[in-house]
């Protein structure tokens, strides 16, 4: 089989469903032993002495954590779709294992428009 570019398969994949690419993916993922899902952010201690409002001042991107979904699950699931990539059962079971971290390594406006939505939807959210 012929090498493809980065293009050729950039094309093929436009060409397929959303089922079809999802189904590609798990099979990538298998057969390679990975996993597409977005690495985990391990927060750095501020040394020591060091003030913390002078560590908050410097932090220019934030994780959004959903700590708990609330009354209204399903609003939050929703929310949680349209600011993620995720389809259904993924946002569904990411919701559902709160406290996880929905949007990491984000700018301020992005972190508070995330969990303004979040909160609007009955959720409990914390900015880390």
């Amino acid at each position: 089989m012929a090498k493809l570019t980065t293009d050729e398969l950039l094309d093929a994949f436009k060409e397929m469903t959303l089922i079809e690419l999802s189904e590609f993916v798990k099979q990538f993922e298998e057969t390679f032993g990975v996993t597409a899902a977005a690495p985990v952010a391990v927060a750095a201690a501020a040394g020591p002495g060091a003030p913390a409002a002078e560590a908050a001042a410097e932090q220019d991107s934030f994780d959004v954590v959903l700590e708990a979904a609330g009354d209204k699950k399903i609003n939050v699931i929703k929310e949680v779709r349209a600011l993620t990539s995720l389809g259904l059962k993924e946002a569904k079971d990411l919701v559902e294992a709160a406290p996880k971290a929905i949007l990491e390594g984000v700018d301020k406006a992005a972190a508070d428009k995330a969990k303004e939505a979040l909160e609007g939807a009955g959720a409990t959210v914390t900015l880390k």
